[in-house]
């Protein structure tokens, strides 16, 4: 628009009105007359809208590996965040038509929420909901980088925190003030804030043993360790600084 100026806005609405009568795509029903309520234009369909997430996440921490500047960064992290609350379980049970927690396909503009079942979005959330938690797996290590976690995560009070482990076993452990926890391989990830401590990663293995790593990165041989959920970790302990993570 700046290079053509006065020119490109006189003719967007003459392009628009040709690509209209050629296409006709406000009258598209998708694969047919009948499915309207499931397919075509007008639909805002979540699967779609996951994969804009996870495409824009990949962005951001391709970005950080590159260098980019925080400006940069700070864009990709505020639009990751902006396509995330255009998703279901953001929304508000009578803009999504359905329970927002439950996955379906698409919503049209005329109806609920349709084809309830586990959709691709699924696999996509998944994806970068693990992202987010800043696990990252590159050339075969596991790498922790928070930069797109935001504080807002971290529990003010110390918390319970009941897992699944290897052996199917229920086990529970104590979230720490300013922490939080999850899974992975069913082996439990305790990410702690300290303004003072330097940046550690602490795995603790299954004879009580540990191992500090100052990389943030896992080796080659205890990433084996958890893809194959051996049982030999029992523990991966992350403290962060506050300045690490995403600031919105």
């Amino acid at each position: 628009m700046q290079r053509y100026g006065d020119e490109a806005r006189r003719a967007r609405e003459p392009v628009l009105g040709l690509y209209e009568e050629v296409f006709n795509h406000r009258a598209f029903t998708g694969r047919s007359g009948t499915m309207f309520g499931f397919e075509g234009l007008g639909s805002v369909y979540w699967h779609m809208v996951s994969k804009l997430l996870l495409a824009v996440q990949e962005r951001f921490f391709a970005a950080s590996k590159e260098g980019a500047d925080e400006d940069i960064r700070g864009r990709l992290g505020r639009l990751y965040y902006r396509v995330r609350d255009g998703l279901g379980f953001n929304k508000t049970p009578g803009e999504f038509g359905a329970f927002p927690t439950d996955p379906y396909s698409n919503t049209p503009k005329h109806a609920g929420a349709q084809q309830p079942g586990m959709t691709g979005q699924v696999k996509e959330e998944i994806l970068s909901r693990f992202g987010e938690l800043g696990v990252i797996v590159d050339q075969g290590r596991v790498q922790l980088e928070v930069g797109l976690l935001r504080a807002r995560e971290f529990v003010a009070r110390p918390q319970p925190f009941r897992f699944l482990d290897v052996h199917q076993q229920w086990q529970e452990l104590t979230v720490p003030a300013s922490g939080l926890a999850f899974t992975w391989c069913q082996v439990p990830f305790v990410y702690r804030l300290d303004p003072s401590a330097e940046p550690e990663l602490t795995v603790t293995l299954e004879d009580g043993s540990s191992q500090t790593l100052t990389g943030l990165m896992l080796t080659p041989e205890l990433s084996a360790e958890l893809f194959t959920r051996s049982g030999r970790i029992r523990q991966v302990e992350l403290v962060v600084r506050r300045s690490q993570l995403f600031s919105d």
